[in-house]
């Protein structure tokens, strides 16, 4: 059914046309709606006030998690609204950290389906099931296997939850239209035994698929989606760290696709660590940046890093030789033959060493976690790290909060207010009782992904290279003010953060056409044509 011909209880029913008890006098009588609603007439910003009076009440953050995707169901633009306008509250429910705990219990709080799914049954019928997806204008697809869900591990179909959040953030924060945005579950099993056992799971009940049966699953995806929607991006998202690697080289030349841990967390941990040398004074060429954690995030910052530093001047081995990683079985070095081939280029000649003596010997000005495992930066730690520096830098990214490396108070407070700290997951801002207040800054994927978006979808380029995440970058850490750095926040405050994706979408979309890589002419103003493209979730007439 055509939506712009429903009427009566179908607009209702159709969370992407209702406005509820916002529908006017005139539009009722229009719609075949007299008599199904209320008497009274609600604005848009009522209804705001309706919804955080029932979210406020609930008592767990998974009871305001449901609450919120039942609002989606029933009234997309009301969701959008209360999620823009109050951003800082409701981000943290919708994703980071609730989300962890959304996709844990995914089965069993399971309302409605928003995605798309594959398994291995589907094999041979891929481009004839992408039929069946409501809206043909696709431009931004997150896909997931369900295998290394933020720090949980293989969460298999549960994982659902991280395509959808992903892309209510993109809608949200960068003004991508909803009915542009498709999550998909690569459904192939999963390795966790308690999920199959469970008769709730609605997941694939087989072990994982593997190998050149995996492989060839996902190509057939991707060749269909080229054919289907061959102007969507492709966002690989929470893939093991073999696969995640695998999958981005083997199409980031093919396709319009990135890998948001490896690349994503990549812009907006170098985003932070350029914001920090405004507050530390060090040149950000002379810095040595110890990781602990040698996974898909840690390398991904890594080798932007390296980009980095060499656009900086500095030759790659050299580049390569201010960042240090440490991981399960220590410092990495050369001479070890247990390393995977994206740990290779980081190891340097150097006695083998813990990570409390690699800290000491090497003095690392910057420290970042990912782990995915709580409490790793010990107090310890953290006093290493102020014994060597004045303001050393410590970024915590782990998610969502339980497993944080360290929290913003433990790292405030175990070096005597000297660490200029990040995280992941979201800690309220913090006073010592020196008289300055703390912000801590979350570096959370979410301040770079969907400007990325945005960027593409406004220009259309063919591929999106390692230099347009460099150009992301730049444009977060100038977001960042004066009045944060004074907090010791290193990422402009959420509520900032649409115009931030505008920003960071104006300067992937200038480096695409530098590369002569975009497919539509440059506009007179592109900051305008941007801008004009982000979907705003007032009613419409």
């Amino acid at each position: 059914m055509d939506q712009n011909l429903k009427t009566g209880a179908d607009v209702l029913n159709d969370g992407a046309l209702n406005h509820g008890t916002a529908f006017t006098r005139e539009q009722r009588d229009k719609l075949g709606l007299r008599g199904l609603l209320p008497w009274a007439t609600s604005n848009q910003s009522t209804q705001v006030t309706r919804v955080l009076g029932n979210l406020r009440r609930k008592t767990f953050a998974i009871e305001r998690y449901i609450l919120l995707n039942a609002l989606h169901d029933r009234n997309q633009r009301l969701f959008y609204r209360v999620l823009i306008d109050h951003v800082d509250e409701i981000m943290p429910i919708i994703y980071t950290p609730t989300v962890g705990q959304a996709c844990k219990e995914f089965a069993h709080i399971f309302r409605q389906s928003r995605g798309f799914y594959i398994t291995p049954d589907d094999r041979g019928q891929i481009q004839d099931m992408l039929a069946n997806w409501p809206h043909k204008d696709v431009r931004v697809i997150v896909i997931t296997d369900g295998e290394r869900i933020l720090g949980l591990g293989d969460l298999g179909a549960n994982g659902m939850g991280i395509p959808i959040g992903k892309l209510d953030l993109y809608t949200a924060l960068a003004g991508i239209p909803p009915d542009q945005c498709m999550p998909v579950m690569l459904d192939v099993g999963t390795s966790n035994q308690a999920l199959r056992d469970d008769p709730l799971y609605l997941g694939y009940p087989s072990g994982r698929l593997t190998g050149d049966a995996y492989d060839s699953l996902v190509d057939e995806f991707i060749e269909a989606v080229q054919r289907t929607f061959p102007k969507a991006m492709v966002q690989f998202e929470d893939f093991l760290t073999p696969n995640a690697y695998k999958l981005l080289h083997r199409y980031r030349d093919r396709i319009l696709s990135f890998n948001d841990d490896i690349q994503g967390t990549a812009a907006v941990a170098l985003a932070g660590i350029h914001a920090a040398t405004r507050i530390t004074g060090d040149r950000f060429s002379a810095l040595r940046v110890m990781f602990l954690g040698a996974g898909s995030a840690a390398t991904g910052i890594g080798d932007l890093l390296t980009q980095a530093l060499i656009a900086d001047g500095l030759a790659e081995a050299e580049a390569r030789r201010r960042l240090w990683f440490v991981d399960v079985a220590g410092l990495v070095v050369e001479g070890r033959t247990d390393l995977m081939p994206h740990n290779e280029p980081y190891a340097h000649a150097h006695a083998p060493a813990d990570f409390l003596t690699a800290l000491r010997e090497i003095k690392p000005h910057v420290l970042i976690g990912a782990t995915g495992h709580a409490g790793t930066f010990t107090r310890e730690v953290i006093e290493t790290m102020a014994a060597n520096h004045e303001r050393p830098v410590v970024f915590a990214l782990s998610n969502p909060t339980s497993k944080a490396e360290c929290t913003a108070q433990q790292a405030y407070t175990w070096s005597r207010g000297k660490v200029v700290f990040a995280s992941g997951s979201p800690f309220p801002a913090i006073g010592l009782g020196d008289g300055k207040r703390r912000r801590p800054g979350q570096g959370n994927n979410a301040y770079i992904f969907p400007g990325i978006g945005l960027g593409v979808i406004g220009c259309e380029p063919s591929r999106i290279s390692d230099a347009m995440f460099l150009a992301a970058a730049r444009a977060l850490a100038e977001a960042v003010s004066v009045d944060d750095l004074a907090e010791v926040s290193l990422y402009p405050p959420l509520a900032q953060i649409r115009a931030v994706s505008l920003a960071i979408a104006v300067a992937v979309a200038e480096q695409a056409y530098a590369e002569a890589v975009a497919g539509l002419p440059r506009p007179a103003d592109l900051r305008a044509h941007l801008a004009g493209l982000m979907y705003v979730p007032d009613y419409q007439a």
